[in-house]
């Protein structure tokens, strides 16, 4: 937050007014900034709730943090539901007309922890469509099919199956790393994808109701981070799928709004499902 992904040449125009926001990410502004929503303190409170235990995170985003317009108040609820899912809420509202695309960016590994590469877990992604983007991970305003492509994952298929192929765009992401349009409504849950590790036998369902889903095979991970068992992470030895709206909405009138308007409250669910199966 308070942008998940990235807004061109971090600079957006709101009101007749240009706001801008701190570049990060090449000539981009990336994930909300030098200091995004991941590197804030958070106030915690405990919940215990029918569907699990939850823990409440609040936090207020100044006006103008990170460039921002408005007083920003966001909570997220993460519950550990009764069903081994990791249900995610989020909720903002603001005193000033603003944009905010939340999301979460945790890397899975379904083989578990550091161990080894994520090219061949299968996955489904329920996507007709997905968004292309120029060599700056900037998204050109396309919506394209992604029939006869490398991004049609309609059928299960494995991550690596052809994430090196001579394709523009995988050379632009250096594999995958880009936006999925996800079939159905805006707005109303639905499944987005299913993974799966034949060796473990874990699958993951990702439910959202966000418009989009950023899927990122750790393109640039490079053994630098040690995780807590020991084992480096090198280059994609985890994915991400960060439900989300279309990066750079701001500054594409044809995408999904991401204006918060003032009065109004700001509101998503991602569930993360967890199973095994042989």
């Amino acid at each position: 937050g308070r942008y998940g992904n990235r807004i061109a040449k971090g600079r957006f125009t709101l009101n007749g007014v240009e706001y801008k926001l701190a570049v990060n990410n090449g000539e981009n502004h990336l994930h909300g900034g030098l200091k995004g929503f991941d590197k804030v303190v958070w106030t915690a409170h405990e919940r215990k709730t029918a569907a699990g235990p939850a823990l409440a995170l609040n936090y207020v985003s100044k006006d103008g943090e990170e460039g921002y317009p408005g007083n920003l108040r966001v909570t997220v609820v993460y519950t550990l539901t009764n069903n081994n899912e990791l249900k995610i809420d989020y909720t903002a509202a603001t005193d000033k007309d603003t944009v905010i695309n939340l999301t979460h960016h945790s890397y899975f590994n379904l083989a578990g922890e550091g161990n080894g590469d994520i090219l061949g877990h299968r996955l489904v992604l329920r996507a007709n469509s997905f968004i292309p983007t120029d060599a700056g991970s900037i998204p050109t305003g396309e919506i394209r099919n992604v029939a006869g492509t490398p991004f049609d994952f309609l059928k299960a298929n494995s991550i690596g199956a052809r994430i090196n192929n001579d394709d523009e765009q995988l050379k632009f992401g250096n594999g995958y790393d880009h936006t999925w349009v996800i079939n159905g409504r805006m707005g109303t849950l639905r499944q987005a994808a299913i993974v799966f590790e034949v060796n473990s036998g874990r699958e993951m369902e990702v439910w959202t109701t966000e418009p989009g889903v950023q899927f990122y095979t750790g393109n640039f991970l490079d053994a630098a981070i040690i995780g807590k068992s020991g084992k480096p992470y090198p280059r994609r030895s985890g994915f991400c799928l960060e439900t989300q709206h279309y990066p750079d909405s701001p500054n594409k009138p044809n995408f999904p709004t991401t204006t918060l308007r003032k009065g109004a409250v700001y509101r998503s669910t991602t569930i993360y499902r967890f199973s095994g199966r042989r």
